[in-house]
């Protein structure tokens, strides 16, 4: 209140209550108030201020702390402090937002459900602001575990998807979890350890408090299916069904001819390699345009060079070489001759499937352009949008070719919505005018 908002107690009450009726003057039924830094506020005047919000119309009473700085008792006495001196309150559900910063959101929220809280904020893989909010599979798998320690509470969701929205978020965020994240991340039911191994062979509950099933999860070694490149459609489509994918036949038909590629060059394809394959062949952009060949060089003995061949909106193939100060460089630059979309890659990052010098690679990258029509929802200035691609290939320049490609056609498509849009406000500005 002091420092950013630069306001008297006396104003940010008025304020709020002003908001908060105005939300319901449009009709909202739900009406959430969120005091930022509650966790560090004055007692009594966090008490008022969630008074006169209620008396104003909120419903839902959202208690954050910002800055993730309190401490698991500290934030389920403060949730119950606010049950027990907030007038009104029984006509409100208290919620907790809870941040990562000392690594305790997930234990702050669960301390606040506790206390009384029956909203809780949460995010798919803990992602978020700085260090991250509570993460959603931990905090739901933490109450279906010991929800008899927490007054008998539970949620609504299917744990069953939980693997599969992790994965969908990474994909689509390109934010990837360590691999000794709680409940999702890879290591998450592996064991190496010979003493544990030996537990989990004479009964898997020994170490394990979670059945991987419970999360959607399916290890590749409890089941007889292993595919190679003799395998045919019904052993890969069963695969898919085992995984937890529903597609199209026409998208199996088009992620087949990819597998196969694949499978002539590894002995054995993995559960990882499927998924990988799937979310660089089904899980993609509208296709502006899309790759038919890329031959490239590179070593010490000259310039990296690469020849490209796209495929483009109107069936044509349209070739260009480039010489770049790698094969990946000299791609992009080949693919940025044919397209001629002005534009800037911001990020780009690689990494392996699996294990061996076999493995399939995906690329993930970021890149921006001269599309400048997006506009800051505070500031209102104009920014250039960022588009993001993923690629998969056992060759890394295929995969970076792929990944590139995937964020271009997000742009052209971006592009595209903006001229209609244009198009459409133009012809109405004329025939208004007339």
């Amino acid at each position: 209140m002091q420092h950013k908002l630069r306001k008297t107690p006396e104003q940010v009450v008025a304020i709020a209550k002003e908001m908060v009726a105005y939300a319901r003057s449009l009709g909202c039924p739900d009406v959430e108030f969120s005091p930022e830094d509650a966790g560090r506020s004055n007692r009594e005047f966090l008490y008022h201020i969630l008074e006169e919000v209620i008396k104003a119309g909120a419903t839902t009473l959202n208690i954050p702390d910002t800055v993730g700085y309190t401490l698991p008792y500290e934030f389920g006495k403060l949730i119950a402090d606010i049950k027990a001196n907030t007038p009104g309150i029984e006509n409100a559900i208290i919620s907790t937002h809870c941040q990562n910063d000392l690594g305790l959101a997930t234990a702050n929220t669960l301390a606040g459900a506790h206390a009384g809280a029956r909203q809780l904020e949460v995010t798919i893989n803990g992602i978020g602001e700085r260090a991250g909010n509570a993460s959603l599979e931990e905090v739901v798998m933490a109450i279906k575990c010991r929800r008899e320690l927490l007054g008998g509470l539970y949620t609504g969701i299917n744990t069953q998807h939980i693997t599969m929205s992790s994965k969908m978020v990474q994909e689509h965020s390109g934010l990837h979890v360590q691999p000794h994240k709680a409940i999702v991340g890879a290591n998450a039911f592996a064991h190496e350890s010979g003493i544990h191994q030996d537990g989990m062979l004479k009964y898997k509950g020994t170490y394990e408090i979670i059945s991987p099933d419970d999360i959607g999860l399916t290890r590749a070694n409890e089941f007889g299916i292993v595919l190679g490149k003799l395998s045919g459609r019904h052993a890969v489509r069963s695969k898919l069904v085992e995984l937890g994918y529903e597609i199209t036949d026409k998208e199996f038909e088009d992620f087949f001819k990819r597998y196969k590629e694949v499978a002539e060059k590894k002995k054995r394809v993995t559960d990882e390699d499927i998924e990988a394959l799937l979310s660089d062949e089904i899980f993609q952009p509208k296709v502006f345009w899309s790759l038919a060949d890329v031959q490239a060089t590179c070593g010490t003995l000259g310039l990296s060079t690469a020849t490209v061949k796209l495929i483009g909106p109107d069936g044509d193939e349209k070739i260009a070489c480039a010489v770049g100060t790698g094969p990946v460089d000299a791609a992009y630059k080949a693919v940025d001759d044919i397209i001629q979309i002005p534009t800037v890659l911001r990020e780009y990052s690689m990494t392996s499937v699996t294990e061996g010098i076999d493995a399939i690679a995906t690329t993930r990258v970021v890149v921006t352009g001269d599309v400048s029509d997006s506009k800051h929802a505070l500031t209102g200035h104009s920014f250039n949008r960022a588009f993001s691609g993923s690629g998969a290939a056992l060759d890394i320049v295929v995969s970076s070719v792929r990944a590139y490609l995937s964020a271009l056609n997000k742009m052209s498509s971006f592009v595209g919505a903006i001229k209609a849009s244009s198009e459409v406000s133009e012809s109405q500005r004329v025939q208004t005018t007339e």
